[in-house]
């Protein structure tokens, strides 16, 4: 599985005009999810970015996780993460899962980050979403279950 992990101060997912997802302070993951992709990838994924020490302490060093910070997370799909355009300019899409698979991990994701107690929001699967969002600092992460982080 991929991901881009986003710090927030806000950000939010809409669907045919309206609000699917929301959150303010904390993390945006557009996850991405692979043809050979298994529970084992969603959980590591979710677990590493439940822990991830983005968020600035005291001392203005990246040292506080989600929880510390008391921040939520939104979730969203994006398998075009999985494009390869080491060919040609227009992507190909043949590493990304098929529909039920896919839904069914990206939606392990965020049911392993809620069991966390994080406060967790999601996007529509397979919808067509229009992503708001605030970069703070600008961070952004590039996390891959493959490449093992």
């Amino acid at each position: 599985m991929r991901a881009v992990i986003q710090r927030v101060t806000r950000a939010a997912v809409t669907v045919d005009g309206r609000i699917a997802g929301a959150i303010e302070r904390g993390l945006l993951a557009l996850v991405g999810v692979a043809v050979d992709d298994a529970d084992a990838d969603a959980d590591a994924l979710a677990h590493k970015i439940a822990g991830l020490r983005v968020f600035d302490d005291g001392g203005g060093v990246m040292n506080l996780s989600l929880e510390d910070a008391g921040g939520a997370v939104l979730v969203v799909s994006q398998f075009t993460l999985l494009g390869d355009v080491r060919k040609g300019r227009r992507p190909s899409f043949i590493a990304a899962a098929r529909g039920e698979l896919a839904e069914r991990l990206y939606e392990r994701v965020a049911s392993r980050l809620r069991a966390t107690g994080l406060r967790v929001e999601t996007g529509i699967f397979g919808a067509d979403m229009a992503v708001e969002l605030v970069n703070d600092g600008p961070v952004t992460i590039l996390l891959d279950t493959k490449r093992t982080f």
